[in-house]
């Protein structure tokens, strides 16, 4: 039965790009393409459209650049060029020394991927310095619900950033085959991340489509065009169960549109140069120093700190802590993403 769906879904989407999506646009039912978060989905998205965004119930998209781009075809179509292989094992899997450090500046904009993702999906944005996000409201892809994120130590959480693909997933489907310059670029490409509430990345954890999607119905065929898209730009592939999941969620959208990613790979599993496909967001000028006020004077070494928790970090001005900087732990390192006491 589910072959004969996704048969049928690839013959709409070939109808659609010969002869015009008007006229097999009736097959779509409404509010299962490519709509805002709010649950009135889009009619049948017509070639050339482009995915929506975290922000789209919002009324406001992210930046074109930050935004995966349309590709020819469909997202079925797309799809059905992935390969289905059985999950590898996860062993040797490490977050940090596979995907490199969160978060990078893999777009060379003087800017951490994390704040460039919450600067692109919130709204109200205060970034006074050019680069770290201190406020805006998020309305959550995958529940709709409008979410007010003031950075600090208590409050970030509530709002993270979620690999569409997640990098755990992405290790068992093929991601030990590429090189560390392709894994970084996956791990901090702009069209693998959205900002979503916090619960919802907390529970979805390294699950694909099989195991966890976006609670919001309306959403649903643009997550999983992404993470088609990811896989296909990164040569991983799906599961059994995923591909089926996946075919199922796409037979109720079957004109969503393929899209690319902002960061696409290269032939032998090397990632393309970083920031082929990031806006340029230039940061504030550093302050300059006043005039005639002497240089400092560099001092010597000193020896490694050691902090009891990230109060005692905060309070010695170190925060956050990366992987090799002076003090850093996993004890400190809660979430395991390489960047302890980040907020």
């Amino acid at each position: 039965m589910l072959r004969r769906v996704v048969r049928a879904a690839l013959v709409t989407g070939t109808l659609c790009l010969l002869t015009g999506c008007s006229a097999v646009s009736g097959s779509v039912p409404p509010g299962s393409g490519t709509g805002g978060i709010g649950g009135a989905g889009t009619a049948a998205a017509g070639p050339g459209a482009v995915s929506v965004s975290a922000a789209a119930s919002a009324g406001t998209a992210p930046g074109a650049a930050d935004t995966p781009s349309t590709a020819t075809g469909t997202a079925v179509a797309l799809l059905a060029t992935l390969p289905v292989k059985g999950r590898a094992a996860a062993t040797g899997y490490d977050r940090v020394g596979d995907f490199g450090t969160a978060w990078l500046d893999r777009d060379h904009d003087g800017c951490d991927t994390r704040d460039d993702v919450l600067a692109r999906d919130l709204t109200d944005v205060e970034r006074p310095g050019g680069c770290r996000v201190l406020s805006g409201t998020l309305v959550s892809p995958y529940t709709g619900a409008a979410i007010r994120f003031t950075r600090g130590a208590t409050t970030s959480a509530a709002v993270q950033i979620d690999h569409v693909v997640a990098l755990e997933d992405a290790w068992q489907t093929g991601a030990q085959q590429l090189d560390q310059e392709a894994r970084e670029d996956l791990a901090n490409d702009p069209g693998n991340l959205l900002a979503v509430d916090g619960p919802s990345n907390e529970q979805k954890g390294s699950g694909d489509a099989a195991t966890w999607l976006p609670h919001v119905v309306a959403f649903r065929c643009s997550y999983v065009a992404r993470q088609v898209a990811v896989k296909a730009a990164y040569g991983l592939w799906v599961t059994p169960a995923e591909h089926d999941a996946v075919a199922r969620i796409l037979a109720t959208c079957p004109m969503q549109p393929a899209v690319r990613t902002a960061f696409s790979a290269r032939p032998g599993g090397t990632a393309a140069g970083s920031g082929s496909g990031g806006a340029a967001v230039v940061p504030a000028p550093a302050t300059p120093a006043a005039p005639g006020a002497p240089a400092a004077t560099p001092a010597g070494p000193t020896p490694a700190p050691s902090f009891a928790n990230c109060a005692a970090v905060r309070a010695a001005g170190a925060a956050p802590l990366h992987v090799g900087d002076p003090g850093y732990s996993r004890q400190l390192d809660r979430d395991g993403d390489g960047a302890a006491c980040e907020d």
